[in-house]
């Protein structure tokens, strides 16, 4: 691992259950991520996938791409365009950094409005 490093991309298909299983598993229950009706009503063409959904993704990218012996440090996400039923999110990355054992890996999130979520994760590989 060096900076540099390009992790390969990953396409993950967004689907009403993916929007509403993450948001249930996380105990997230505002409407606009499981009731597109209310979503409608609140201004958005369909539900939309919360950030702890998306944070759990961008993890499991990097663990993904590092192994089973990568332990994330730290993630710092910021979300942009939102993530609708229909549409897909590509995640790139790419390794900023190395301390060690420790990579930064700049991550980005897209799909057909725009760049769904932004950010960096610090994972430790242990030998």
């Amino acid at each position: 691992m060096k900076a540099g490093d390009e992790l390969p991309p990953l396409a993950v298909p967004i689907t009403r259950t993916l929007i509403v299983a993450g948001a249930v598993a996380s105990r997230d229950y505002q409407d606009v991520h499981h009731d597109a009706e209310l979503a409608r009503e609140k201004g958005s063409p369909d539900i939309f996938m919360n950030i702890l959904t998306t944070n759990g993704l961008v993890g499991r990218y990097v663990t993904d791409h590092f192994g089973p012996r990568a332990v994330l440090r730290k993630v710092t996400i910021r979300l942009g365009a939102p993530n609708h039923p229909g549409d897909t999110m590509v995640l790139t990355g790419t390794v900023t950094a190395v301390d060690g054992n420790t990579a930064q890996v700049r991550v980005v999130g897209a799909n057909g409005l725009g760049y769904h979520v932004t950010g960096t994760v610090a994972v430790e590989v242990t030998p």
